[in-house]
């Protein structure tokens, strides 16, 4: 079992699961298209579930299981994810726990619940479309009705509703955002060796742009005027338009369904600026509507890969000196979290970073030690004269 892309007449790719014989494995394909069609997502949604699919249906294969004996007994696969390497097996084909007393776990927490998210898709998608039996879903969900809950959470109509909520998940623990430290972003900017490449950072660090709508933005995107109504824009000040594409050569798309519009500071309306003019030294780049594209390697002009904004980021860090390098998500999570120190609320930052839930950006509420020591210190203490009980 394997995850394998899939790319239509039309251009458009998404990512299935093929057995042993290179056969597409319909429970899977159909869930991964509906998500990939039916729901539109992204095509990088399908192949992390495309991946998590795999192992599960690997693992049945493996010890003999089928589809419905293997969700019967999630708990052991579970363990199997926890202690077992990837790809071990034992000489008779079933998986072997490879992990002893005291040993790190092959995979964390956050990664089990991850692979469990995309079973139990695929698993509640065949039961609706009535290629798999019913009674799997209360082996994977506790479901209950609404009659426990106050009047004010039930649906107006006076309907019976039903919830579901999902029986088997590993414990995470309670950590803040992986960001990149301030002065580490500063160095990473000033280790950059081109006007792109610090365009690039910016945007990602005090932007909030992720790698695929950074690399995926268009020249028609950018507006830095303090007035945009004569492009047809009615928002004023200096920002770009994050827009969903699929049609961009390299791949390159913003992972919210939603358009939004991100602000730009005085520092990245600069950086544009000294890239415009950077850009425009190269002829080949003048035919792309791209924003960022190919300056110092052939093909010139043609548009930037997404491999490519991870290199350059990890190449500036180990100019810098940082160790372990920074990666593009740390810069997004970095501006999430600035954007919470500032007091921006959740509603503002999850609008900033294209959350689709404000259970997306609960994370950067969380304060850092300084700012938990900062609370504290700000205090008042007791009042001269007043008398401290012991």
């Amino acid at each position: 079992m394997r995850a394998f892309l899939v790319r239509l007449p039309s251009g458009v790719r998404y990512w299935t699961v093929l057995d042993e014989d290179l056969q597409v494995v319909p429970v899977a394909d159909g869930f991964l298209r509906h998500v990939r069609f039916g729901r539109d997502g992204a095509e990088s949604t399908t192949k992390s579930y495309a991946c998590s699919i795999a192992l599960f249906l690997r693992w049945c294969a493996r010890t003999g299981r089928g589809l419905q004996a293997g969700i019967e007994q999630v708990g052991l696969f579970m363990v199997g994810l926890a202690h077992a390497g990837p790809g071990a097996s034992g000489t008779d084909g079933s998986a072997m726990v490879l992990s002893g007393p005291g040993s790190a776990p092959a995979r964390g927490a956050g990664r089990i619940n991850a692979v469990l998210t995309a079973v139990r898709g695929m698993v509640a998608h065949a039961v609706a479309a009535g290629t798999a039996p019913g009674h799997l879903v209360p082996l994977l969900y506790e479901i209950a009705d609404d009659r426990d809950l106050p009047g004010q959470a039930r649906a107006e109509d006076g309907r019976m509703s039903w919830r579901m909520r999902a029986l088997h998940r590993a414990c995470e623990a309670d950590r803040p955002v992986s960001r990149a430290a301030d002065a580490d972003i500063a160095a990473v900017v000033t280790a950059c060796r081109s006007a792109r490449d610090r365009l690039i950072v910016l945007l990602m660090a005090r932007a909030g742009l992720r790698r695929g709508e950074v690399a995926g933005l268009r020249r028609s995107d950018v507006h830095l005027l303090a007035d945009s109504r004569t492009l047809g824009c009615g928002t004023a000040g200096a920002h770009v338009h994050v827009v969903r594409r699929e049609d961009n050569p390299n791949g390159a798309w913003a992972k919210s369904r939603r358009q939004r519009v991100v602000p730009l500071d005085f520092l990245t309306v600069q950086a544009f600026d000294t890239y415009q003019f950077e850009r425009m030294a190269v002829l080949g780049a003048m035919g792309s509507d791209l924003v960022f594209v190919n300056l110092f390697r052939p093909p010139l002009g043609a548009p930037m890969r997404l491999d490519t904004v991870n290199d350059l980021v990890a190449a500036a860090s180990r100019r810098a000196g940082i160790s372990p390098v920074l990666r593009p998500h740390q810069l997004w999570h970095a501006f999430g979290s600035d954007v919470a120190a500032a007091g921006g609320g959740i509603d503002v930052f999850a609008s900033l970073l294209g959350h689709a839930s404000a259970a997306s950006s609960q994370v950067y509420v969380h304060p850092d030690p300084a700012r938990l020591r900062d609370a504290v210190e700000k205090v008042p203490g007791p009042r001269a004269g007043t008398a401290v009980p012991r």
